[in-house]
């Protein structure tokens, strides 16, 4: 039982590890976590996941790989299908078919497999999956169609693929009972199954969507019922037919993302943090359980079919797929590049190569050194290459990160007009088209509407912007918007303007739903407004190793108080009553003064450059 707790705990600290590392580094973190695992595994001998957990992985392993499903169905909303729809539906029927024909075709004649074992590994390689693409969106910047497309297509292959194994397999196997089986034989009562399993999912969805808005389940037991229900919807499924449990748990995903049920939106944290846990341990736990004899079988025919995936199986199906398609050719090009496979091909090929094997299939025992070496190439050319390769098609979307401002008024004005200036990416949301007038005369980016309606999360893309900036003139709501977007943005990536008021009344709203409080001073909306008919406005004042942060305060107004500095690449560091950032330079600062009253001297001096030579250093 130790050793048990011991290898969870080190299975953890390596996953979340590399997860960490990949934040600080801008590595995949797919790479990192296989690179972890195989070195605690096969390597060091640090530990052996089969050997400790026994009998309990393969479950452990299937039902982490529903719960990742569920969590990636629940992100898939019909109305994004409105622009990456016609590329979705292609690539999940004709891509389909197409995959699987050249990934057998490639099995057989390249890598030398016999025909049964080719054509259930190609049903296999049709999955993407999830728990390697998103990630790897997540990481890069691409443009939200080809993004769309890609994240659709992981999700729902993933049970697709695992169909098309469990028909191969089926299939096979009559052979062996029923030398002259057809496909006719099989193929329907598997289809059936499909059909009874993604009903299963549905009522689940139903079920739940009903239960949740009427109070039937307490807030606290959200959560664990969501996880056992989707466990056991899972489970059912798999009774009625093998790896029928991945559509079920899609269906019952995709299905309550699309019930508009809000209940949900307490829990979509958790769900989150749970994905994350599981891609990690899932990872490390199948990279540590290979060992060098499922890796003996690898030769140049082998190596040969890997870049045949890569450079001929992949870009032949999407290619041959969207023809004749909306989407631009660009973007076609990167979908046929990116396919990293993961979690569910390494799972699916480990059972089925038992199987095969069993039935007396000659090559099934490698099946599972050819899919971790599929799993490990494709993660590592697509991982490091993604960004690249966006940008050379031109579908990268902008890396500089972007600040999102909330309310329309002349402060926030003034600021989006700083940051679009300094090249930072600015959008204002408000609910009252009257009060974007201003935004609109001055050419800045807009959206009309409620930040807080679900709806907003699919009509305008967040993902470009990294900050938020609550600036209203109702300090409530400021509150409310910044707790609302707290677990998306960051907790340290939410500001707004201070609470009004004096000492007493200053924290009238609890600290742990506030965003962070603006200005060193906390500034609240009934000063900045003040302030702002006074005629204070906001400067931005560019440091260099000879015009420091005390020239800077020489220059600008006694009164001024700082609210950011913008380092060179793009990120921001805002003044607040918790934090003042270090000025260097290279750094902007924006800064909020009273107007700039000229000395005489400071007069003097100007008459005295009128070629303009000497610009100012803030404006």
């Amino acid at each position: 039982m130790e050793a048990q707790a011991l290898v969870i705990a080190l299975v953890g600290v390596l996953g979340i590890g590399a997860q960490w590392l990949a934040w600080r580094t801008g590595w995949p973190a797919i790479v990192l976590m296989l690179a972890a695992g195989f070195l605690a595994g096969p390597v060091l001998g640090i530990f052996d996941p089969e050997l400790t957990f026994g009998p309990m992985m393969e479950p452990m392993v299937a039902i982490g790989v529903a719960l990742i499903l569920f969590e990636g169905g629940l992100s898939l909303d019909f109305r994004e299908l409105r622009h990456a729809g016609d590329g979705v539906w292609r690539l999940a029927t004709i891509g389909v078919a197409l995959g699987w024909l050249f990934g057998s075709l490639a099995g057989n004649y390249i890598a030398g497999l016999s025909w049964p074992v080719a054509v259930l590994f190609g049903g296999i390689l049709i999955v993407t999956g999830p728990t390697v693409v998103i990630p790897l969106l997540r990481q890069s910047s691409i443009q939200s169609r080809p993004a769309s497309i890609l994240k659709w297509e992981a999700i729902v292959n993933d049970p697709t693929g695992a169909l098309c194994a469990v028909i191969a397999y089926e299939y096979f196997r009559k052979l062996g009972e029923v030398p002259d089986a057809t496909l006719f034989a099989v193929v329907p009562p598997l289809i059936i199954a499909a059909v009874i399993a993604g009903l299963i999912g549905y009522a689940a969805a139903v079920v739940i969507a009903w239960a949740f808005p009427r109070g039937l389940i307490p807030e606290y037991l959200k959560v664990p019922v969501l996880l056992v229900v989707v466990i056991g919807v899972f489970v059912l499924s798999n009774l009625i037919e093998h790896e029928a449990g991945l559509v079920a748990v899609t269906v019952m995903g995709v299905a309550l993302a699309n019930m508009n049920v809000s209940s949900l939106r307490s829990i979509h944290p958790f769900k989150q943090n749970i994905a994350v846990l599981l891609v990690s341990g899932i990872f490390i736990l199948l990279s540590a359980s290979l060992n060098y004899s499922d890796m003996a079988f690898f030769n140049w025919r082998f190596a040969a079919f890997l870049l045949a995936l890569l450079f001929i199986v992949r870009p032949a199906t999407v290619l041959i797929s969207l023809l004749g398609s909306s989407v631009p050719w660009n973007e076609r090009l990167l979908l046929a590049w990116i396919a990293p496979r993961g979690i569910v091909l390494v799972a699916i090929s480990g059972l089925f190569a038992i199987r095969l094997t069993e039935l007396g299939y000659e090559g099934g025992n490698v099946l599972i050194g050819l899919s971790f070496a599929v799993v490990v190439v494709t993660i590592v050319a697509h991982g490091f290459s993604i960004d690249l390769v966006a940008r050379l098609l031109k579908v990268k979307g902008n890396t500089r990160p972007g600040l999102l401002i909330v309310g329309s008024t002349p402060f926030s004005i003034d600021l989006a007009e700083k940051m679009q200036a300094l090249k930072t990416p600015v959008m204002i949301v408000d609910a009252s088209w009257q009060r974007l007038a201003a935004a609109r005369r001055k050419g800045l980016p807009f959206y009309h509407g409620e930040i807080l309606n679900e709806a907003t999360e699919h009509n305008l893309d967040l993902s470009p912007y990294h900050v938020l900036v609550a600036a209203t003139d109702n300090e409530a709501y400021n509150a409310l918007v910044c707790n609302e977007f707290a677990y998306e943005i960051g907790r340290d990536s939410v500001y707004q303007l201070g609470d009004a008021g004096d000492d007493e009344n200053r924290h009238a709203i609890p600290l742990s739903i506030r965003g962070r409080a603006l200005f060193e001073s906390g500034f609240g909306v009934a000063e900045v407004t003040d302030l702002s008919k006074q005629g204070w406005v906001l400067r931005k004042t560019k440091l260099s190793e000879e015009f420091t942060f005390e020239n800077a305060l020489e220059k600008l107004p006694p009164d001024t108080h700082y609210l950011l500095l913008l380092r060179e690449e793009g990120r921001m560091r805002f003044f607040t009553h918790a934090a003042r950032p270090e000025p260097r330079a290279g750094d902007t600062i924006v800064s909020f003064s009273p107007p700039h009253t000229k000395t005489p001297e400071e007069k003097a001096a100007k008459r005295e450059s009128k070629s303009g030579g000497n610009p100012q250093p803030a404006q």
